[in-house]
């Protein structure tokens, strides 16, 4: 059966009033992001997942697919209606981390896992971190962490910094400036969805910035870097993988060319089950494969390896295979902390362009074995 096909089958059957579940299946309700400014985001990620689904060959795990159409309020729904109507296991899918405040503490506290494909918000982290919450990506921080780390050693002294006015965007600035060891000509938060950046471009060209550093996935950043490049500012840029991703790339165009970003992950990470992701990726989908559809793909390898040793009914046993992280990850290297967020290497990525493409190739590595600050505050 094709994956496309398989996909569709998995959520009807999960659908299916007559579905009887064995002991041993497991059921995944995906929430994710798969209209408007951010569906490129979640399409991936759900693409990414169902890709290993399909690949394990397994006919015990049912995935049930709904668009959180990035509201808050459209999340929770869906996920009360999975927790109650359809009794999902797991869940997991949600792209933006306000989405995942509303709806990841009511989750585990119900007794579900929720296995984080994207985001990492520092609440979740630390304080607010939970047992059965696993990220499987990253801590919010962490990316724009690295992205500090490489102006520090690119010689920046005097950036200016600016992302969307929500977790993710005040986690962004806070890991920037936690290790960048400069000045900082400005400082802005912008709104979320936000699609002109005239006002903002105007300061960074007043400012005596020596490096402009932002966060703006999706839309934001295609819109930002199309309007950078058009204002004539030649002051350079850095940024985190979210604003210079593989679907974000090729509507950017050449604004984004030789553009240092951030990420821990790459398609040129050379291991041999990232190399058959991106192969397998592309046969699959016609197009190369982002971040987001790496996490996603890692995400249900991370379930399938738990399910391989530990029944999803024996919450402890499960737990603890999770917690192994017995699966090839497409990073490579990956092992959990003490607070279920990654422990893992962050490289940093020069945009450039093959042939008729514009893709990332790593040109040196940003900070190894890192975690997240925040592991020190979750007591399980």
């Amino acid at each position: 059966m094709g994956l496309k096909k398989f996909a569709a089958a998995a959520v009807l059957t999960a659908l299916s009033s007559t579905a009887i579940a064995d002991s041993h299946s497991v059921k995944v309700g995906m929430i994710t992001t798969l209209s408007g400014g951010g569906a490129g985001l979640g399409i991936d990620v759900r693409d990414g997942f169902m890709l290993a689904i399909a690949q394990s060959g397994r006919d015990d795990i049912t995935v049930v697919i709904e668009d959180d159409q990035r509201k808050p309020d459209v999340a929770v729904q869906l996920s009360d209606k999975m927790i109650q109507s359809e009794q999902v296991d797991i869940l997991t899918g949600i792209i933006w981390s306000n989405l995942a405040m509303a709806v990841v503490p009511g989750a585990v506290a119900q007794g579900k896992f929720y296995i984080s494909p994207n985001a990492g918000p520092s609440a979740l982290a630390g304080r607010g971190c939970h047992p059965n919450y696993f990220n499987v990506a990253w801590q919010n921080d962490n990316l724009h962490e690295a992205a500090g780390a490489y102006a520090n050693s690119t010689g920046y002294t005097n950036s200016f910094i600016l992302a969307p006015n929500y977790p993710a965007g005040q986690d962004a600035l806070t890991g920037y400036k936690r290790l960048y060891e400069g000045e900082l000509a400005g400082e802005l938060f912008t709104d979320l969805g936000q699609t002109d950046y005239a006002s903002e471009i105007a300061q960074i060209r007043a400012s005596e910035a020596d490096s402009v550093f932002f966060f703006l996935p999706g839309g934001m950043g295609i819109s930002f870097l199309k309007q950078y490049a058009d204002s004539g500012v030649d002051i350079p840029v850095v940024g985190p993988a979210f604003s210079f991703d593989q679907g974000i790339l090729q509507a950017v165009g050449d604004a984004a060319l030789g553009v240092a970003n951030t990420s821990q992950w790459s398609k040129d990470i050379d291991n041999p089950a990232n190399t058959a992701f991106v192969e397998s990726f592309r046969a699959e989908y016609d197009r190369l494969p982002s971040l987001y559809a790496s996490q996603g793909f890692d995400a249900a390898n991370l379930i399938l390896s738990a399910m391989e040793v530990a029944d999803v009914h024996d919450q402890d046993a499960f737990r603890a295979a999770l917690q192994a992280a017995d699966f090839d990850s497409t990073r490579g290297d990956f092992t959990f902390g003490p607070n279920n967020h990654p422990i893992q290497d962050f490289y940093v990525r020069e945009v450039v362009q093959e042939g008729d493409l514009f893709t990332n190739k790593i040109i040196g590595t940003a900070l190894q074995d890192h975690g997240d600050v925040y592991a020190a505050e979750c007591t399980f």
